[in-house]
């Protein structure tokens, strides 16, 4: 599978699995022999837990839309740095519990900041890193939300805000096939780790 490490997200609504999935197939690829780094953002580094804390956290004055936009990217810019740059360059496979498509549906299409805006400010942040491969675990938002066991701001949002957000993933993935693969979180959990599995096996294969 070569030498290289890489970059793989899993993204999804509220409750659609991501952290199960990214458990499984971790375990799975290092039965395998592949060195694997697990991760999530916000809180991949000390620095992150205390944005996530702020971020996800404050009730009595939470965060101005674009304030919210600038601590997630204080937060990638501390994970790259410490975390997913360094680990992909020693050759391991860096799986994240979220990365820049939930930036940009989160504060871009469902705060309502400029998609252009955000999309531009996560690339300078990120500097050319981005995943070879991103699962999304498509997930109705009822069904999300029924799941989710958080009390943060983002889980007691409207349903409206929820929706917007599986829409701009759906519509990320439609318009880059290639690098999303789309999975019915609502099947069985077996299943859906079978296929994942596959889908990273096969992204790794093609480096």
């Amino acid at each position: 599978m070569g030498e290289r490490g890489c970059l793989i997200a899993f993204e999804g609504v509220e409750g659609a699995g991501k952290s199960t999935q990214l458990r499984l197939a971790a375990a799975a690829l290092r039965e395998r022999g592949v060195t694997v780094v697990e991760t999530r953002e916000p809180g991949g580094t000390a620095i992150g837990t205390e944005l996530r804390r702020i971020v996800m956290h404050s009730t009595d004055a939470p965060p101005a839309p674009f304030t919210e936009l600038l601590l997630y990217l204080a937060d990638r810019a501390q994970h790259l740095a410490e975390v997913i740059t360094p680990a992909i360059a020693r050759g391991a496979v860096v799986l994240t519990d979220r990365f820049s498509a939930s930036t940009i549906a989160y504060q871009g299409f469902a705060r309502g900041l400029d998609i252009d805006t955000v999309s531009r400010l996560d690339a300078i942040v990120r500097g050319g890193v981005a995943p070879a491969c991103t699962i999304l675990l498509d997930c109705p938002v009822a069904v999300g939300l029924r799941r989710a066991q958080g009390d943060d701001r983002f889980h007691r949002e409207q349903f409206e805000f929820h929706e917007r957000v599986r829409r701009a993933f759906l519509s990320f993935a439609e318009q880059d096939p290639d690098r999303y693969c789309v999975l019915d979180s609502t099947a069985p959990s077996e299943h859906i780790h079978q296929q994942t599995l596959a889908a990273i096996l096969q992204c790794l294969r093609n480096r």
